[in-house]
């Protein structure tokens, strides 16, 4: 399949970029990283932040946000414009996955928050862990949201998806595909509890997870890497040079 691009979730660099979020941003460019999704400014104007993506010459491909409401919206869709991105993702935690009546009313929540967005041009995607993937009444519980929600498109993350081992996320991806735009790289031990790598020193099968989605609806690759036995800034360097040598991803 033809690589797609390379962001980086900067929620991976949170402790830099508290710190000195365009020092970060100068980084990820001379990493290789053709784009990056935020999840949050820390302070910085979208204007400020804008400028300083322009000159380097990086793209937003979307931003982890709270799910959207009346209330969030105007500023949403104000940043979302300056910032240059048309995706917005949102999660939520096990409990809203426990059962299928919780599913259905989270579903019912996404839905609203996406018909929302819908008139300014914006999408709105569900970003998952580990619960999503288990089995609700005979299918996964990521299934039975997106069939709910139909205007919500998944953001898979590869790693949560493998259950610490016990499920298979190509499997999850093939079974969510014709919903599948972004895809959360992620690697390490598959053990609950542990530190996650650079990408390419873990266990996850990343060539399987990239066969199984559908090349004209997966639009971006993103590494995001929770926590890090190794330093951070070196595991995100590690891993675009991992995906873009190897011909998984398009670099800069």
């Amino acid at each position: 399949m033809t690589s797609k691009p390379l962001a980086v979730q900067l929620y991976s660099l949170r402790q830099r970029g508290e710190k000195d979020l365009f020092g970060v941003l100068k980084d990820v460019a001379a990493f290789g990283y053709v784009g990056v999704e935020f999840a949050g400014l820390y302070g910085h104007a979208p204007s400020a932040v804008r400028k300083v993506l322009d000159d380097l010459g990086l793209v937003v491909c979307s931003a982890h946000c709270p799910v959207p409401t009346r209330e969030n919206l105007n500023e949403m869709v104000d940043t979302a414009g300056t910032l240059g991105y048309t995706r917005i993702v949102s999660g939520k935690w096990i409990e809203h996955f426990a059962t299928v009546d919780a599913i259905q009313a989270t579903a019912a929540e996404f839905q609203a928050a996406a018909e929302l967005l819908k008139p300014h041009g914006l999408r709105l995607g569900y970003h998952n862990h580990w619960v999503e993937v288990e089995n609700r009444d005979g299918r996964l519980g990521l299934e039975l949201f997106l069939e709910l929600a139909p205007d919500v498109f998944s953001e898979m993350d590869i790693y949560w998806a493998c259950h610490f081992g016990d499920s298979d996320p190509a499997a999850a991806i093939a079974a969510c595909r014709p919903r599948v735009e972004l895809l959360h790289v992620k690697d390490g031990p598959l053990t609950q509890g542990q530190p996650h790598t650079a990408v390419g020193d873990g266990n996850v099968n990343l060539a399987a997870c990239l066969a199984a989605t559908d090349p004209a609806r997966m639009d971006w690759l993103i590494v995001e890497l929770d926590e890090c036995a190794t330093d951070m800034t070196e595991a995100v360097k590690r891993s675009a040079q991992y995906l873009v040598t190897n011909g998984l991803a398009k670099g800069r």
